[in-house]
């Protein structure tokens, strides 16, 4: 089952099973995957200064307006976590377990965060506001819906992320309202920097993402996944989005000729074990030569899937470039 476009986030595509795609999701009317995508332009490794600013109007053109610098920031998705982090930030509380990981707070300190009950969809509004936030961010499809609930509260921000260069406009608008503009200013230039020097030597294999749990898994495209939108300029990567009705079918997906597969598992509630191995028990899945080759490589959801920020962004790039070359 295809990716609607990446609206929410795509661990929550268990809310609409339909069974799992090894049994052939029917192929959409729209372009077909073979068709190549026109070659990226180069990455602009020069940062425009940011200007701090306690009022704009953000890269999706929402108007933030606050009274002061937030110092009490709430995040509501991990997109938030990682902005947060690059700024020298930690927030107030979160609902992400993106902190844990060790390229950001660690295990040890991450335990110390508090947690908003109610997981990601819905985070509940008296704890929330129990921590008395200056700004609360959250996913606008997912979140947006409480935002009458917080309204004279406190600030909701809504934000939309589905490619690479929103996140970084998202980065910049962060550290514009809380001051930190040179903390910005660094986080993007390393990560511009990163993703320059990847595409000077894209890999000539062909690659896929694909995230799911036990009963289904989709394929992330560069339209509206932010870290698939990474990887037409540093690899073949010739998925492209269907719209909310469409699917790739796994005949589809043998016909490309996978040489590498990245695989994010999504679990919920008691399920547990990786996609991978799950999917394995489909004969259709060993034809894929990037299974037969055994170039299979689970990555991390919390970083690959939920990220979507620039230090998540600089792993994916570590980690895709080191299996591509």
């Amino acid at each position: 089952m295809l990716r609607s476009s990446s609206r929410s986030v795509r661990s929550w595509i268990a809310a609409a099973a339909v069974g799992s795609v090894l049994v052939g999701c029917g192929s959409s009317s729209e372009e077909p995957a073979s068709d190549k995508a026109k070659p990226a332009a180069k990455t602009e490794v020069t940062v425009e200064p940011i200007k701090a600013s306690t009022e704009l109007t953000d890269t999706n053109g929402v108007k933030v307006s606050l009274k002061k610098e937030p110092e009490r920031i709430v995040c509501l998705f991990a997109l938030c976590d990682d902005i947060l982090t690059e700024l020298g930030i930690v927030p107030t509380a979160t609902n992400s377990a993106l902190l844990a990981h060790p390229d950001f707070l660690g295990e040890e300190k991450a335990k110390e965060m508090d947690v908003i009950p109610g997981g990601f969809i819905a985070p509940e509004v008296e704890a929330i506001l129990s921590h008395k936030p200056d700004l609360v961010i959250g996913l606008g499809d997912t979140h947006g819906k409480l935002a009458p609930a917080l309204k004279g509260a406190t600030t909701f921000w809504a934000m939309q992320p589905e490619t690479w260069q929103d996140s970084v406009g998202y980065l910049r608008d962060t550290a514009a309202l809380t001051g930190r503009t040179a903390q910005g200013e660094k986080a993007e230039k390393t990560f511009r920097t990163k993703l320059a020097e990847a595409e000077k030597a894209p890999s000539e294999k062909t690659a896929l993402i694909i995230y799911g749990s036990d009963e289904n898994f989709g394929v992330a495209t560069p339209e509206g996944d932010v870290a698939a939108s990474l990887f037409p300029k540093i690899a073949d990567y010739p998925w492209k989005s269907r719209g909310v009705e469409g699917s790739y079918s796994l005949e589809e997906i043998l016909a490309q000729d996978v040489d590498v597969l990245f695989v994010e598992t999504l679990s919920f509630g008691d399920a547990d074990g990786k996609l991978s191995e799950k999917l394995a028990e489909n004969p259709l899945w060993g034809k894929i030569p990037a299974v037969k080759n055994g170039d299979v490589h689970e990555v991390n959801s919390e970083v690959w899937a939920k990220g979507r920020g620039t230090r998540s962004l600089g792993i994916v790039l570590d980690e895709a470039t080191a299996a591509l070359r």
